[in-house]
């Protein structure tokens, strides 16, 4: 699961980085005077948003990693999930910070409910573009134990990329916020799980 989840995120980094690097600013002009991030965009900011994300998550079962394990020949741990997610974006020149908060919800498998924080780490790319690392704290709660089960929680981590509608060759449609598309890929624990994760990023 570790090797799979780190070859994911090198994939991704690498798939994610260079269209994104490589997008013109474009957009309205600012007024004079406005401090400006390297891509024409305005520099310094505060941007919250909400999402709404789908995707899958399949845990391990090496001994000690605070999952139950299943049994030898079992099925391991998995399952859909729907997220929504409440955050705020901080643009800092070329780069950001952030913070964001998330409650899910599993809709097959193994999985009941999932909420926990994390703060994103990155920089912006094109007019709308972001690459991101991500580090946070994650509770997760089994539908396969009973309605009366643990949740079981360890620290996550993961890498992305948003990217909005005029980095993509849809110019017009949106300023330097509004809709972006988010691609995500993140772990629990010490690698002990594989959760890639797709949807919508809603700025304002």
């Amino acid at each position: 699961m570790r090797s799979a989840f780190l070859a994911t995120a090198a994939l991704a980094a690498v798939a994610f980085a260079a269209p994104a690097l490589a997008q013109d600013a474009g957009g309205e002009p600012l007024p004079a005077g406005t401090a400006t991030a390297p891509d024409g965009t305005r520099a310094f900011g505060i941007e919250p948003y909400v999402a709404v994300l789908g995707g899958y998550e399949k845990f391990d079962r090496n001994p000690g990693h605070g999952i139950p394990a299943t049994p030898i020949g079992g099925n391991k741990l998995d399952g859909g999930l729907v997220q929504g997610i409440v955050g705020v974006n901080v643009p800092l020149g070329p780069v950001f910070v952030g913070a964001e908060g998330n409650v899910t919800k599993g809709f097959t498998g193994d999985i009941d409910w999932q909420y926990g924080a994390a703060g994103r780490f990155g920089f912006r790319a094109g007019e709308s573009g972001l690459f991101y690392g991500k580090v946070g704290y994650q509770w997760v709660n089994f539908d396969r134990f009973g309605n009366n089960s643990r949740d079981y929680d360890a620290v996550t981590y993961g890498i992305g990329a948003e990217v909005g509608p005029k980095d993509i060759g849809l110019g017009g449609i949106t300023g330097n916020s509004g809709v972006r598309f988010r691609m995500e890929v993140s772990t629990f624990g010490s690698a002990d799980s594989f959760r890639p994760m797709a949807g919508a990023v809603f700025h304002f």
